[in-house]
């Protein structure tokens, strides 16, 4: 399946800015399913400064500075980005999730070291007694890593309530933890959470997801979001996706952006500026699947 993406960020504020630096992390990732055949990055005003680099992480990042006067920052990344279907692993095949927590209490073996790094607490995302109670639940011992990893994907989206308007970016997570509620973000951390304090290894994934529009409806253009879900290692597949806000393995409708620790590692947009005053924050994002003659016309229109 083919997706052209466009993830609009537009920033208004109530004063002038007199300088502002940046960061951007919403350029899509190559994976054994991803492949990213399109990429641009529209930035208004015109920045003075724009490097592109990887990050630790291995996500690319576009630095820019805006060294102009301005009321109105405008960040807009077009992608096309084809997703291969894959089969899912088999679930009751992984190894014991005892045994693989086991590899990575100290010391830890060379082979492991890489995934070693997603086991510890991280600024968004604490290890706590309470969540490595509430993430036993669905690891009895010798119970299939992947096989508890699906369960206690199920029951965070069955014990916790989606609620757009319950968190925002700053909720940390102990009171997503009371309050039962939150959005992919929040469900994410908390999954991550509960599995680092089982000592396994579990890292954050941003980027979106394809929505469908109701029966006999039409698609509404920009209406979709960024998206989060996370991932977990195991030893005998690599890292496995999940998706704790809909109850699913991540698929063919997943389009991943960029991977870290927590949310504070792929912030899409941020950075520092100078003035502005109070400010909005805009944000809306379009997945559009296309046929291959379609994708292939966005791949030509670059050429022309």
């Amino acid at each position: 399946m083919t997706y052209r993406i466009i993830h609009r960020t537009t920033y208004e504020y109530s004063g002038p800015v007199t300088v502002s630096h940046h960061s951007a992390r919403v350029n899509p990732r190559f994976t054994d399913v991803q492949s990213r055949r399109r990429f641009t990055l529209n930035i208004t005003p015109e920045p003075a400064v724009r490097k592109n680099r990887t990050d630790y992480f291995g996500n690319r990042v576009c630095f820019f500075a805006i060294q102009e006067i301005h009321t109105r920052l405008e960040v807009e990344a077009i992608s096309l980005v084809t997703l291969k279907a894959s089969t899912p692993p088999a679930l009751a095949l992984s190894p014991p999730w005892n045994e693989v927590a086991e590899l990575f209490r100290d010391p830890v073996s060379p082979e492991v070291v890489d995934p070693y790094q997603f086991c510890f607490d991280s600024p968004l995302v604490r290890t706590a007694p309470d969540l490595a109670y509430y993430a036993r639940a669905s690891f009895p011992a010798g119970t299939a890593l992947l096989l508890g990893v699906a369960n206690l994907n199920q029951r965070i989206f069955r014990d916790f309530k989606y609620d757009p308007v319950a968190t925002s970016v700053a909720t940390p997570l102990e009171e997503v933890w009371v309050k039962r509620r939150g959005v992919c973000q929040d469900f994410a951390h908390l999954a991550i959470a509960c599995l680092r304090s089982l000592s396994l290894p579990a890292r954050y994934v941003s980027g979106y997801l394809r929505t469908h529009a109701p029966p006999g409806k039409p698609r509404l253009v920009g209406a979709d979001a960024s998206h989060a879900w996370f991932s977990v290692y195991c030893p005998s597949v690599g890292w496995v996706d999940f998706d704790p806000t809909n109850d699913v393995l991540a698929g063919e409708e997943h389009i991943t952006v960029a991977y870290g620790r927590d949310f504070s590692d792929v912030s899409p947009v941020s950075g520092i500026i100078t003035g502005g005053g109070q400010h909005e924050v805009r944000v809306s994002v379009d997945v559009e699947p296309l046929s291959e003659g379609e994708a292939r016309k966005q791949e030509w229109a670059d050429e022309e």
